[in-house]
């Protein structure tokens, strides 16, 4: 029976450790933030909210450029094509064109934490698993299974912004979207543009 068990655990906790992945490539493929209900909160360069804004369809795309160009060799001048710094935002029917601002994007069921303050991290060793090595191996393993985590997100010039708590986070960087940087906290969406963050462990924290 205990083995009978074990098949079965093994084969579902693999598949929930997927869901997030998962939910990473519907989001992807309803064109990175297409489809999807957002709040996007925009701060200038000392982390002063400026404007927000809110959508049930919004999609988000960079905008390429021909950039001139000279080849000494040849001698000659041509053409290729750039990702520039300027985003659309299609929200609700409407567009918006942005540039250089800092962007938070977060999908409806993120609720950030406007009330935080981290001064230090203090922490000590007491345990073997604590070595490196070990808990390089355990943090890896704990990363696909999750584990309590605090997103903080800061803005250029590192103003502390917002911070999300989660216990599945993973983060990627799209490459059609210039200067973002996509996380998944518990399968919801959050996308930075134009911002710093640190993942940090809860247990760190408290």
């Amino acid at each position: 029976m205990k083995k009978a068990m074990k098949w079965i655990l093994v084969p579902l906790l693999t598949l929930c450790a997927g869901c997030g992945s998962i939910r990473q490539q519907v989001n992807d493929w309803n064109g990175h933030i297409s489809g999807n209900t957002y709040t996007i909160d925009t701060f200038d360069n000392y982390g002063r909210l400026v404007l927000t804004t809110h959508g049930d369809r919004i999609d988000v795309s960079g905008n390429v450029v021909q950039e001139e160009t000279y080849s000494a060799d040849e001698n000659s001048t041509g053409y290729v094509n750039t990702l520039s710094s300027v985003i659309t935002l299609d929200i609700d029917g409407s567009q918006m064109l942005t540039c250089g601002d800092t962007c938070i994007f977060y999908e409806k069921g993120l609720v950030p934490d406007y009330d935080f303050q981290i001064d230090t991290i203090d922490s000590e060793s007491d345990s073997i698993t604590d070595a490196p090595i070990i808990s390089a191996l355990v943090n890896s393993v704990k990363n696909k299974f999750g584990k309590p985590v605090v997103v903080i997100i800061k803005s250029q010039t590192g103003v502390p912004i917002y911070a999300f708590s989660g216990k599945k986070v993973t983060w990627s960087i799209p490459a059609d979207l210039p200067k973002f940087t996509k996380l998944m906290v518990d399968n919801k969406a959050l996308y930075l543009h134009r911002a710093n963050f640190q993942i940090i462990d809860l247990d760190l924290i408290d």
